[in-house]
């Protein structure tokens, strides 16, 4: 899957370090050996949002076919997947996974789809799973399992569609997408009584990138079910697979090519101008950032720019809510 990129500051083809380049995948053919037929992996955050630089940390989730009782990709080989990915980024010098390997899980499409809605969803961390697969993600290995998961993910959104085929609103997976980001949100102000200046600085940074990437990862999803639902009258499942193939800036660039919105041309090409300035500011090693935020004004002059970043976002609703469906899920 993936559309052709139309993201002028996109800098995975050109990185080194691109895990999905040849030379990187002759790494992993051990990996791939065991997943063959059986399970994907697929890259997060940066990478797969197409925008990743030589600092970009590496994430990634690995599902597979089968049932829960019963899945294709035993566990063993499960783990032998992640040896030889972990084996592999340290020999192309990557960092080493973000949160000690946090995203570095192994799941079925069975676990991803029967926690849709229970309480075990956010406990087993598939929550999570689930929706960066849909809003941000590109495969590594078993492009055709990960088309194939996707499409079991977004059938399972999609249940009620019959009966309702020219009013369907997606309701619970918009109302999902915001429970994500808001969980983002809740996450990245967890702090510590005794933080050091450097631990404050480094919130300060991961904060940054979610007034900007995450905030993006996750609206432009809402606002291009919002702009089918303003053509349409409904969102079928064949949408909401083209969503999931583009990055997010993609999806603003889809939004400027759609005649109804040639009238917002400007609102969105800001927000582009925008995030394009955030790339160009956290391209740059840790260290440097860390040292970047600790300074009060440097720092306020950042924060100042996310808001001003957010506040584009919520114009760019705000201008294409009026009597749109989605959005008034969104509000209330």
């Amino acid at each position: 899957m993936g559309g052709q990129t139309l993201w002028t500051f996109s800098k995975i083809g050109a990185n080194p370090l691109n895990p999905v380049s040849t030379n990187s995948k002759k790494k992993l053919n051990k990996a791939d050996e065991l997943a063959r037929g059986k399970a994907c992996v697929y890259l997060i955050g940066s990478y797969g949002r197409g925008e990743a630089s030589e600092h970009s940390d590496l994430d990634l989730f690995i599902v597979g076919c089968g049932t829960k009782e019963d899945p294709d990709l035993k566990n063993i080989d499960g783990i032998l997947i992640k040896a030889n990915l972990i084996e592999a980024t340290r020999e192309l010098n990557f960092p080493e996974f973000s949160g000690d390997g946090e995203y570095l899980k192994h799941y079925t499409v069975d676990d991803l789809v029967e926690t849709l809605g229970t309480r075990d969803d956010d406990k087993s961390n598939t929550f999570t799973a689930r929706l960066l697969l849909l809003l941000e993600s590109r495969p590594l290995l078993e492009d055709e399992i990960y088309s194939k998961v996707i499409s079991k993910v977004i059938a399972a959104y999609w249940e009620d569609y019959d009966g309702h085929e020219t009013e369907f609103v997606p309701a619970i997976l918009v109302n999902d997408i915001l429970r994500l980001w808001r969980t983002f949100c809740v996450n990245y102000e967890a702090r510590t009584k005794n933080e050091t200046d450097d631990q404050k600085a480094d919130r300060k940074l991961k904060n940054y990138k979610l007034k900007h990437a995450r905030l993006l990862t996750c609206y432009s999803a809402l606002l291009y079910l919002m702009a089918v639902m303003t053509e349409r009258g409904t969102v079928n499942q064949e949408d909401a697979t083209h969503m999931v193939s583009i990055s997010p800036t993609e999806r603003l660039q889809w939004l400027k090519s759609q005649p109804k919105f040639v009238n917002l041309s400007s609102q969105v090409d800001q927000i582009i101008f925008l995030y394009r300035t955030f790339l160009e500011t956290t391209d740059a090693p840790k260290n440097e950032l860390i040292e970047m935020f600790k300074d009060h004004d440097k720092s306020q002059d950042a924060f100042k720019k996310a808001k001003g970043f957010g506040d584009q976002v919520y114009g760019l609703l705000s201008s294409m809510g009026k009597e749109n469906k989605v959005f008034r899920i969104i509000v209330v």
